[in-house]
């Protein structure tokens, strides 16, 4: 499949906004939510600043060393805005930081999260904003308007959750990072041998289960399934992208090799077309970063229309790609 011209030049201009928003909302300042340190994202909380903002709520008597909070996490729709979230460790008697790779991140930035203080009250990113209403999914629709679910049901869709048999169920729950892990919402069609639902899912990597009459369960046709905080199992689901590459300026190559991090650097693996003096290749990728660089008779290259490049620590550069 052949993503046209207009699309791929959507991409890169993409690429560069990724890059950008990042250099120009985030300052490398403790004060700020977070911030950009090499290929880190480092989270921060301040607890004399949630105390601030809990004074500034008419509670003149709040003092942030009688607030004891002992946990600290971050959740957002980069892990499907988990109850548990990521937990931030303790580096100071007032100061809570968290460390991810950029990798890790499929949503554009700025990153919109909250904070989840002591597993219960809800807190802003900017300015640390403090609410004492308990945390949950009826919280987050109510107050803050996010959409939890990225999941579209829809015939068309792109990607169809199965599960065979169950036939004297009453109700069967598809449940998952993609939806907030809703228990409720998102229902499966009963079949002659089975439940299903049809959905468009954007790419990225999700865990998800079935709830059976209020019974929690992976999915048994899974070929992956990771073990969870409860000590039972997630299933696994990759959606991919339909990316091409394109390489202009060397018609009369005899041999071009499209390679990267997709492929391990392979250098045989992708050999790349010559359609119209124009070296193509379409390839299937997960979301999140790649690296990767064409190899044209023997020589090496970054890509010359994607302007976003990244040292690999060897003093070679390689041209970076996001898939969203």
């Amino acid at each position: 499949m052949k993503i046209k011209i207009e699309y791929y030049l959507k991409l890169v201009v993409g690429f560069v906004m990724f890059w950008l928003l990042p250099a120009i909302a985030i300052s490398q300042h403790p004060a700020d939510p977070y911030y950009l340190d090499g290929q880190d994202v480092v989270f921060v909380f301040d607890v004399r600043d949630y105390a601030k903002a809990l004074q500034s709520k008419g509670k003149d008597n709040v003092d942030f060393a009688d607030l004891h909070i002992d946990d600290v996490a971050i959740s957002g729709k980069f892990n499907g805005w988990s109850k548990k979230g990521w937990h931030m460790e303790k580096k100071g008697e007032f100061l809570f930081e968290l460390r991810k790779k950029i990798l890790d991140f499929n949503d554009a930035f700025p990153l919109e999260f909250r904070y989840i203080i002591n597993g219960k009250y809800i807190a802003e990113q900017n300015r640390i904003k403090a609410d004492e209403k308990n945390y949950s999914d009826k919280f987050l629709r109510d107050v803050y308007k996010l959409d939890l679910s990225v999941l579209k049901c829809t015939d068309q869709g792109n990607t169809r959750f199965y599960l065979k048999g169950f036939p004297q169920a009453k109700e069967v729950v598809l449940a998952g990072t993609f939806n907030g892990w809703d228990e409720h919402t998102t229902l499966m069609q009963k079949t002659a041998d089975g439940w299903e639902l049809k959905a468009d899912l954007p790419p990225g990597r999700y865990e998800y289960k079935f709830i059976v009459d209020g019974v929690w369960m992976h999915d048994p046709a899974s070929k992956e399934n990771v073990r969870n905080e409860h000590n039972t199992f997630n299933s696994v689901l990759n959606i991919t992208a339909p990316i091409t590459f394109k390489l202009q300026g060397f018609p009369k190559a005899n041999k071009v090799i499209l390679t990267g991090s997709f492929v391990d650097w392979n250098e045989n693996k992708i050999k790349m077309t010559l359609i119209n003096d124009v070296w193509t290749s379409s390839q299937q990728l997960n979301a999140g970063k790649h690296q990767y660089k064409f190899i044209v008779d023997g020589k090496w290259y970054t890509d010359p229309v994607n302007p976003i490049v990244e040292d690999d620590g060897k003093g070679n550069l390689n041209s970076i790609l996001f898939v969203r």
